[in-house]
């Protein structure tokens, strides 16, 4: 890919680093790790993305999508249609989100880096670009978000962890778009000022949108690198300037791009979390600790009390509102702490049909919450995030208790999944949608992406 000469560092405002930075990497700077670990994200992001295919928004969003938005650049996965990139980018974006399963990254400020995948394969197939450029501009979008959340801490300003989205993903599409750095920095400049999206939409009782809020940043991401493509240019310096993010959002920070993958560090890919159980991350440690408290007490019955010790995070955003207590929906079930652990000591798993609408309305699984405590212990919040650990203590009848904790959680850097068990997840996910044979197709393609172009794959994804 072509690069504009870089300006010389010290004149350079944020947005023309992250574009500098961008457009330098290339594949040769992946080593086989961070090879591997993109194959097993894109695995795991297409098996969420097949097994939510007929969920009710992401129906809604194919819908509004073929009947107003026609064009012929990027498949809607599971069809043959096509739309423009952008649209594609929502509607598939929306796909890998809505089970809660997609990958995580917790730091500062949380995140799913794989919600950025929508927009590198619809703008991937749109340029006709290769695996090894599709798998490249991901790793740049995972490092890209993962560095900003690493930065600065939005959510306790009232903002969306999909804002720094809206930088990844115009990074990432334009890179695929082989845009010179002026024109990319433009793309990030329109993006991050036009789109800004508030902390609302995971507060409270969660509605559908939550599961569509990075989809959006992400065609709005690739809009803006569409439109700075051919020649419109943003308001700069977007992140320093006197009405821009550091002042309206985030906050000062530094960024040490010289420090990230490619140059003097390491690619932060790896480090991200591939989710074992379809629930908000924070949780995952507690269904572990709750399934195994479950193993060494037997019937519940025996239980009059259930505590669970967890970090701030697990608190603030699983625990603290009064919806997490009687969710309603889907999306508040898959982020309420006491749902998602007590579901687990009930029924000995969590899986997609743990927030169907009759267990969320079901009268015992709702007095059994009123059983459980969740409290925030300073100690398991000084671990974090290094360490997503949870404490789940059962109080019997009998006046003994058993307690259990877990630090890491499979899928956990410390406690990563292997290749058979994304390839296990991945067709668990899909069975209903794909037989063994054509599941196994996308399977070997993914694993040697390298070797094709990206478009193939749209086309092995078409649903019976």
């Amino acid at each position: 890919m072509e690069a504009s000469p870089p300006a010389a560092a010290e004149t350079m405002n944020i947005a023309e680093r992250l574009s500098d930075y961008a457009l330098s990497v290339e594949y040769k700077d992946l080593d086989e790790t961070v090879r591997l670990e993109a194959k097993k994200r894109l695995i795991d992001s297409l098996g969420c993305a097949i097994g939510a295919f007929r969920e009710n928004p992401v129906k809604v969003a194919r819908t509004v999508v073929e009947s107003s938005h026609s064009g012929n650049a990027s498949t809607l996965l599971g069809r043959r249609t096509k739309t423009t990139s952008d649209m594609a980018a929502f509607v598939n974006g929306i796909m890998i989100r809505y089970f809660d399963y997609n990958d995580t990254y917790l730091s500062k400020e949380p995140a799913h880096p794989s919600d950025n995948i929508s927009a590198c394969l619809a703008v991937a197939e749109q340029e006709g670009t290769s695996g090894k450029e599709m798998l490249t501009a991901m790793v740049v979008a995972y490092e890209i978000q993962c560095r900003l959340c690493d930065a600065a801490d939005i959510r306790h300003r009232g903002w969306d962890h999909v804002c720094y989205g809206l930088v990844s993903s115009a990074l990432a599409a334009g890179k695929l778009m082989d845009l010179p750095r002026q024109k990319l920095t433009h793309a990030v400049n329109i993006s991050l000022n036009a789109h800004i999206a508030m902390r609302q939409v995971r507060a409270g009782e969660l509605s559908e949108w939550k599961g569509a809020s990075f989809a959006n940043a992400a065609r709005n991401a690739v809009f803006s690198a569409t439109l700075a493509g051919h020649g419109m240019t943003g308001p700069s310096p977007i992140f320093e300037g006197e009405m821009g993010f550091f002042k309206q959002v985030s906050g000062p920070f530094v960024l040490d791009v010289d420090g990230f993958g490619g140059r003097n560090g390491s690619f932060k890919l790896p480090d991200t979390y591939i989710k074992y159980f379809p629930a908000e991350y924070h949780a995952q440690s507690a269904i572990w600790a709750a399934l195994e408290a479950r193993k060494k007490t037997g019937s519940m019955d025996r239980v009059s009390e259930v505590e669970v010790d967890t970090h701030e995070a697990g608190y603030t955003i699983l625990s603290k509102d009064k919806e997490k207590w009687a969710p309603s929906t889907k999306e508040t079930a898959d982020h309420s702490l006491p749902y998602m652990v007590g579901m687990a000591l009930l029924r000995g798993k969590v899986d997609n049909s743990t927030y169907s609408a009759k267990n969320i309305a079901d009268p015992k699984n709702l007095a059994f919450l009123k059983r459980i405590k969740v409290k925030e212990d300073s100690e398991l919040t000084a671990m974090y995030p290094k360490h997503i650990a949870n404490r789940v203590t059962l109080k019997l009848r009998d006046g003994s208790k058993v307690s259990v904790q877990v630090d890491d959680p499979k899928g956990h850097p410390n406690n990563p999944m292997s290749k058979e068990e994304v390839e296990l997840k991945f067709s668990n996910l899909t069975a209903k949608f794909l037989d063994k044979g054509q599941a196994r197709q996308i399977l070997d393609f993914v694993w040697n992406i390298e070797k094709h172009e990206v478009a193939p794959l749209m086309g092995l994804c078409v649903l019976r």
